[in-house]
């Protein structure tokens, strides 16, 4: 096992700032530049109703017979590794937003968990009453001062924008199983991939359905929830809340 190989290590770091310098200058200007928060809204429809039925299709009966087949207990074991797995990627996340007491935080959870708690099957730091600090490279950027940027609807993965598109992008890269070469590093980065997709599609079962039956328009329901989940878990940093825009100012009829 070789870790950072130089020539994969040169080829992320290009990547990276690449990556990194244009979507953040792009960024800075759309947050202060009055512009339409949808420009993309019919790419953003079709991709909806593509996500939408692709979702009823394959993704939501998966998750339904999971829910149905596998006992709490191995699913909240799965979802216990699969946090702390990411525990680097908070960990790098509260640095960067200089955060300390998120970091530091951040390394006993992973410490204590990856021990005591088998390699993270268990959970004995939140019994303990240690908070987890969970941090994206997305909420970095907002904390660096990067707005947002257009609405985006990305295939399978659903509501995004620029800002946190670029954000996920890093944080893949950046992923612990991503920085070392070994045999066999795609299967396990796939793995983990759709381990953490059918985690997140179970929880939100309940969620989903929900909207679907209570929403007039779905579109605009899955923005709105999207919008206000992200700004309330970059709250959550070290951001100025004055520093973000009103999610709450957008009604339905901008959404259409």
């Amino acid at each position: 096992m070789v870790l950072f190989d130089k020539g994969y290590r040169l080829l992320l770091q290009r990547i990276v700032f690449f990556g990194l310098l244009f979507p953040v200058l792009i960024l800075s200007a759309c947050a202060t530049a009055p512009t339409d928060t949808d420009p993309l809204a019919g790419y953003n429809h079709s991709m909806f109703d593509a996500n939408l039925n692709i979702d009823q299709a394959a993704f939501e009966p998966v998750a339904k017979g999971y829910r149905n087949r596998v006992a709490e207990g191995p699913r909240n074991g799965l979802h216990n590794v699969l946090n702390n797995v990411r525990a680097p990627t908070d960990f790098m996340n509260n640095v960067l937003q200089a955060n300390p007491n998120g970091a530091a935080t951040t390394f006993v959870r992973f410490t204590i968990n990856s021990t005591l708690g088998l390699a993270g099957l268990f959970d004995p730091a939140s019994n303990m009453g240690i908070p987890s600090y969970q941090e994206d490279f997305g909420q970095t950027l907002a904390v660096w001062g990067a707005g947002p940027g257009a609405y985006l609807v990305l295939p399978f993965l659903g509501p995004s924008n620029v800002r946190d598109t670029t954000g996920l992008v890093v944080d893949v890269l950046t992923h612990p199983f991503a920085l070392i070469s070994y045999e066999g590093a795609f299967i396990v980065q796939a793995t983990n991939f759709s381990a953490n997709s059918l985690d997140q599609r179970t929880r939100a079962i309940d969620l989903i359905e929900g909207l679907r039956e209570n929403s007039v328009d779905e579109y605009a329901a899955y923005r709105s929830l999207y919008e206000q989940s992200r700004n309330n878990a970059i709250h959550n940093g070290a951001l100025d809340v004055d520093d973000l825009p009103d999610f709450d100012e957008f009604d339905d009829e901008e959404y259409q």
